[in-house]
């Protein structure tokens, strides 16, 4: 199965991929785009720009098209999309948009980690609160057109974790019938 765990900045998507690698033998963690291409020596602006997005967009893309099975992305190109849109809302969008659609057609399982109130997430005050906010938003907006099974988790981690693994399990006996 391959899982996508996608959200705004700061509401717990890392911490979840984390928890779930733990719980599922024989799956593997794809780090979020950014922090892959910073490993390679991609330098992003201080202030993230479009094409920084871009290129976080093109690399989601590629490790989505090159893995196999049991593996969880932290971050998917509908994420990274939905900040690219935000942060600048005059760029036409539509042919990554389409690309976003191929792209997630090839995800098992799309979970929405989204901003709760009161906000579960401590911290996230002065990290860009109102680009947060909007791509929440726009997230919340674009996952039903998507035509992808698609959960959306809250509470604490433990109640995160068990509805993900609720749903692969329920995934797994709707297989096997």
């Amino acid at each position: 199965m391959r899982i996508a765990i996608v959200g705004a900045h700061k509401v717990g998507k890392t911490t979840l991929a984390e928890e779930l690698l733990e719980c599922l033998p024989g799956y593997t963690l794809e780090m979020e785009p950014y922090y892959q291409l910073e490993a390679s020596g991609y330098e992003f602006s201080e202030i993230p720009t479009a094409q920084d997005f871009v290129e976080q967009f093109d690399c989601s893309v590629r490790l989505v098209s090159q893995s196999e099975n049991n593996v969880i992305f932290d971050r998917c190109v509908i994420d990274i999309l939905a900040y690219l849109h935000v942060i600048d809302p005059g760029r036409n969008i539509q042919w990554l948009f389409e690309t976003a659609q191929t792209i997630i057609a090839g995800i098992d399982l799309l979970v929405f980690v989204p901003i709760e109130e009161p906000d579960l997430i401590s911290g996230h005050q002065a990290d860009q609160p109102r680009l947060r906010g909007l791509v929440n938003d726009l997230l919340y907006e674009w996952i039903g057109d998507l035509n992808i099974e698609a959960i959306e988790v809250n509470g604490i981690l433990s109640n995160r974790r068990n509805q993900v693994l609720d749903k692969i399990s329920r995934s797994h006996q709707g297989m096997n019938n």
